[in-house]
This record gives structure tokens, C-alpha cells and sequence, in this order.
């Protein structure tokens, strides 16, 4: 059932984009649905309806039309239900803040999405509240300028973002004891939307909207279950109505294609000196505007803008220019600068790491640490370098555990790093558990050698 259900939702999506173009040009236009072009080029964002919102509801289920392992071999699609507010900056780019509940639900009753059956984990299914979802993203229009069609009805979309997500997870164990994971409290991840959809005008202000949305968690404890590797995902197939803000004298600067106000303008402006050219009986009137008449259809310098628009005449064959017909900036890229790593630099690391302790089994560490951590900080922000943490434990323990704690503990010093003023960019913390001993674990002084995390400087 979920693989025909998936096959249906890639094959919906193909039917849609294929009958784009025949919409764009076949679609019926009421009066409603007619939209004057009449915005003068390089009016600004004033003259355009930028501000919208919309609503949607659909169906959601932990899982996503790329792949990947799940924790639950049986997702079942659940509803869910949110709204955006969006901002459009340019004809083809604006920034959505969008949020979302709904609910996500699998068991282990089949295998039939390659997942694992009930005799491979504890637990027999799962149901995820999700209390609140809030992204920011950026979402670009494919298709809206065009030189076949004068008005966009249809315009696909991508869009991608970040944000956070409050989950509650209840898991059930294979023999039937229901929990709630957190003591009943919310999780609180990063979440990474991935969208892609269709927005259909169906009046000036007014707007079908169907996307399929792809959301990554910086979690595995989406579903209750944290079975490395690779973290939880779901995806969110919606449908709604989008409302767009501002005078309804404007048209929607998202639906607006730019070459057609272009023509518009350029029409206009033409026929009014013809119109200039025919009502005068002047010669001298009838020269000024025969002039005019020729700047309008005339390149001289081939720029592609017209001698009645171009502010920068005579432009060298070749160059690339601007609206107004002038050279646009060359942008060349800063030289990276590279620091030498010295000896100097080199014991400033190797005395943090003899310094570095933490809490027994936990990731909390010790301010006798503090005073060389923060020499490395100065170093890295002072000659701009680059770090990786490997956190290594121990043979005792499980596992699962130690390979948690070394990570957690690489993360503890890159988060000490950050607080005090390191990109976070410039520092990668990695976790090995206990994979990669430098001395025996039969003895104590052994496992205290293994017990590391190492610093590892680059440019």
C-alpha cells in the first residue's frame, strides 16, 4: 500500500509539471482572473501586492519520496494542518515563515517500506504529536517570466529553509506497554524543509496551492526509537488557498511576469509618438519626434537596450549590462588568506588536551579546563583556522553509550568554543565511542589514556 501510494503521489507530480505549459496558455480568463500589466518598469516593490498568507491541510506520513532507512516498517498517513505568512522580494524569490501540527503514526506489522519487522527491535509501534512546526524559508518561482505567455496563471516552486519543530513521541514496547517519551514533555529540534509545488491564480488575489513537503530532523527520536544510523524524517502532501495582501488595484508581484510589462511599456510609449508624429504640423515638432521615434527602435552600440533607454551609449561589443544600458560590476573574488600553523600554535592544543577533563560518564566539563580552551579560541578567531574534535572513551560500558558520550563531549568543547566568539562553521566535532583505542583497556591507566578528545588544527 505505501509503495503504491508513494508511485501515485511521483506520478501526480508528473502528470501536474507536464500540464503546465498546456495551462498557462489554455486557461480561461474571467474578468476576475484578468490582471493588468499596467506597472511601469522599475516602479518598485510599491506598485505590487507582496505581502501574503495562506492556509493548507493534507496528509503526512514518516517518510519521504528519496528513500532512507525507518526505524518502523509500517507508516501509516496521518492529517495535518498549517499556515504561512510570505514575503516576496523579487518576481521569482520571497521568504515564507510557515507552521504546521499533525500527527505521525507507524508499526511494525509489515516489512514492506525495507524496514525492520518486530523481531529485529522492542517496540511495536509509534504515535508523534507534532505541537508545533516554524520554518523560515526561501521559495523561488520557476516559471513566471516568460516570453510565451504574457500572463502566468501557474507557477511551480521550490523552497528550502530551517527551523524548529516541539514533538511528543509515545512508543509501544512488543510487550504492550505504551510510554511517553521526555516525562510527557515536548522534544525541541532542528528541522530542514525541502518543498517543492504548484501555486494556480484563481482570482487577483487569491491562489491554489499543492506542494509535497520533505522535512529533515536533526533527531532519531522523531519515532520514539533512536536506531542509528541516520536521523528521523518526514513528509507533509498539502493543499490550501493563498490570500494575497495589499490594494486590489495591484497585481501580485509574484505573478507578474516582468517581459510583459516590458512590451506593455514600450507599446505605449511607441504609440504615443506616433500618435505625436501624426497630429503635428510642424517640421521642426515632426524631426524632434521622428528622432525620438528612432532612439525607441534604434541599438546603436548593440547592447540590447534601446538609444531611447540607454544611459550609458557607445558600451564595447561584448559587454554585459544593466536595465538602463550601462556595464554592469565586475565581481572578483577575495584571495583566501592562509595562516602557517607554528610549534607555537601546536602546544597551545596539545596543553589544552593534558588539561581537558570532564565530569565522570558525562559531558559537562571541568573549569580547570577553561583557562586553556580559551587559548584556543583566541588562536582559531585570531588567525581564522579550522578544528576538528574527536571524542573517544573506554572499552567499558555499551556500545551505543560510549559512542553517545564521545560525541557529546566533542560537542561540549565546540560548544565552549562558540560561546566564546568561534565560527561555528570552523569547528567539526565527531564522536568514535570506543573504536579507536591508542592503549590497552585491561588496565586503568589504559583506559584512562583512551578516555580523549583530540584537536586537530587546519587552515
Amino acid at each position: 500500500m505505501k509503495i503504491n501510494l508513494k508511485k501515485s503521489i511521483m506520478l501526480l507530480g508528473a502528470v501536474t509539471m507536464a500540464s503546465f505549459t498546456f495551462a498557462q496558455e489554455n486557461m480561461p480568463m474571467s474578468t476576475s482572473m484578468k490582471v493588468d500589466n499596467s506597472v511601469a518598469p522599475f516602479s518598485g516593490a510599491s506598485a505590487y501586492r507582496t505581502w501574503s498568507f495562506g492556509v493548507n491541510g493534507g496528509v503526512m506520513a514518516p517518510a519521504v519520496v528519496t528513500g532512507g532507512n525507518n526505524d518502523f516498517s509500517n507508516w501509516e498517513v496521518n492529517a495535518g494542518y498549517g499556515g504561512y505568512l510570505k514575503k516576496q522580494f523579487t518576481h521569482n524569490f520571497g521568504l515564507q515563515a510557515d507552521f504546521f501540527r499533525g500527527t505521525l503514526k507507524a508499526d511494525n506489522t509489515t516489512s514492506n517500506t525495507g524496514g525492520p519487522v518486530t523481531a529485529n527491535t522492542p517496540y511495536s509501534n509509534y504515535e508523534t504529536e507534532i505541537k508545533f512546526n516554524g520554518t523560515l524559508s526561501g521559495v523561488y518561482n520557476i516559471a513566471n517570466f516568460s516570453i510565451l505567455n504574457r500572463q502566468s496563471y501557474v507557477t511551480p516552486y521550490i523552497s528550502a529553509g530551517a527551523g524548529i519543530m516541539g514533538f511528543q513521541p509515545t512508543r509501544t514496547d512488543n510487550a504492550g506497554v505504551t510510554t511517553e517519551l521526555n516525562g510527557g514533555e515536548n522534544y525541541h529540534e532542528l528541522v530542514v524543509p525541502v518543498a517543492l509545488g504548484l501555486k494556480f491564480m484563481i482570482s487577483k488575489g487569491v491562489n491554489l496551492d499543492f506542494g509535497y513537503k520533505m522535512n529533515f530532523v536533526d533527531s532519531d527520536i522523531l519515532d520514539g526509537y533512536s536506531r542509528a544510523p541516520g536521523n528521523d524524517k518526514f513528509s507533509y502532501g498539502y493543499g490550501g488557498l493563498e490570500f494575497a495582501l495589499g490594494s486590489k488595484a495591484k497585481p501580485q508581484l509574484a505573478f507578474t511576469n516582468p517581459a510583459a510589462s516590458l512590451e506593455k511599456d514600450y507599446v505605449a510609449k511607441y504609440d504615443d509618438l506616433k500618435a505625436q508624429l501624426e497630429a503635428s504640423k510642424n517640421n521642426t515638432e515632426v524631426n524632434a519626434l521622428k528622432d525620438q521615434v528612432n532612439k525607441l527602435m534604434t541599438d546603436s552600440d548593440g547592447d540590447g537596450v534601446s538609444d531611447f533607454y540607454d544611459k550609458c551609449p557607445n558600451t564595447p561589443k561584448g559587454t554585459a549590462v544593466d536595465g538602463a544600458g550601462c556595464p554592469l560590476p565586475k565581481m572578483e573574488a577575495p584571495k583566501p588568506i592562509t595562516y602557517i600553523i607554528t610549534e607555537e600554535d601546536k602546544k597551545v592544543v596539545s596543553d589544552a588536551i593534558k588539561n581537558l577533563e570532564f565530569d565522570l560518564a558525562k559531558s559537562t566539563i571541568r573549569p580547570t579546563s577553561y583557562a586553556t580552551l580559551d587559548k584556543v579560541a583566541n588562536l582559531i578567531v585570531s588567525k581564522n583556522l579550522s578544528l576538528k574534535l574527536a571524542g573517544h572513551t573506554d572499552s567499558q560500558g555499551s556500545d551505543a553509550l560510549n559512542m553517545r558520550l564521545s560525541k557529546d563531549r566533542a560537542e561540549s568543547v565546540k560548544a565552549y568554543l562558540v560561546s566564546k566568539g568561534v565560527n561555528s562553521s570552523r569547528v567539526e566535532a565527531t564522536g568514535y565511542g570506543e573504536s579507536q583505542p591508542i592503549d590497552n583497556n585491561t588496565t586503568e591507566a589504559g583506559r584512562q589514556n583512551n578516555r580523549r578528545v583530540e584537536f586537530t588544527l587546519f587552515n
